[in-house]
């Protein structure tokens, strides 16, 4: 993981360069969450689409909006890349568009923002008038200086303060008619707003919260403890979420994808 510098935390929430061998071919699950996805591979073109088929192409990028299905990405047995999730301001201020364009797409980044289209030409071409290969902090360093331009050019995207403090409320499990109350705004409105920044109403926004949450301490502790602490009725709760949004049980996530992303050898994009 990678620093984010200041001037783009309000947009980025996560930096990651991963370089990764995993000794063979296979399918990673891309999860759902309340970040949207944007990958820029080094060395060969990510093979993503959705779990059940559709959309899957090679790409030099790769942005997804917020969705509520997970991506398939297929690889080789290595990965390597920058991978950042970008918040729903991050959208409108990095990319230009809003994020609520973007939901359930999965889309090639000359698809989304023309003044970026170039950025992954010019990572591949990164080092090679001098016949080397530059690094990936080299990479990375090109991608921070690029998105700190797009942000000169855009300006400040951030979200209205009541629609912000309502994502934060909806994120940290609090009732949406609690979070309207909160914000001063009718349910049907919060909802208006909500689905205008996110492209999700507020109840499906929480539930992806809601499950990002579970997936930061599955493997902790016992599934039980992970359902109640992260605001699920009961432990078949938590599994019928995961069902739905990974493709997966939370058991077979561990079994297959857990020991893999916690290798501290290894930098790994988490989809």
């Amino acid at each position: 993981m990678a620093a984010v510098p200041r001037a783009l935390t309000p947009y980025v929430a996560s930096l990651v360069a991963y370089d990764v061998d995993l000794g063979a071919p296979g399918v990673h699950r891309g999860l759902p969450g309340t970040t949207l996805t944007f990958v820029l591979p080094v060395g060969e073109p990510l093979d993503v689409g959705w779990a059940d088929g559709r959309g899957r192409e090679r790409r030099w990028s790769t942005v997804s909006g917020l969705h509520a299905a997970p991506a398939a990405i297929h690889h080789h047995g290595a990965q390597r890349g920058i991978q950042l999730g970008l918040t729903t301001a991050g959208a409108r201020a990095l990319l230009g568009v809003p994020a609520a364009a973007l939901s359930g797409e999965l889309l090639r980044l000359e698809e989304v923002s023309t003044q970026l289209a170039e950025l992954p030409e010019r990572l591949h071409d990164l080092g090679r008038a001098a016949g080397i290969e530059a690094g990936l902090d080299a990479r990375l360093a090109m991608v921070v200086a690029v998105l700190t331009q797009a942000l000169a050019r855009n300006g400040d995207a951030s979200a209205r303060a009541e629609v912000g403090h309502a994502l934060a409320g909806l994120t940290r499990g609090a009732r949406v008619a609690d979070v309207a109350e909160e914000v001063g705004y009718s349910r049907r409105r919060l909802g208006t707003l909500v689905k205008q920044e996110t492209g999700l109403a507020p109840k499906a926004y929480q539930r992806l919260a809601r499950f990002e949450a579970s997936r930061a301490v599955l493997g902790s502790r016992p599934l039980a403890e992970v359902a109640v602490a992260c605001g699920y009725a009961d432990q078949a709760h938590l599994a019928r979420d995961w069902s739905e949004l990974a493709g997966c049980s939370p058991s077979t996530w561990l079994h297959e994808e857990f020991p893999f992303l916690q290798d501290p050898e290894t930098r790994a994009a988490s989809g």
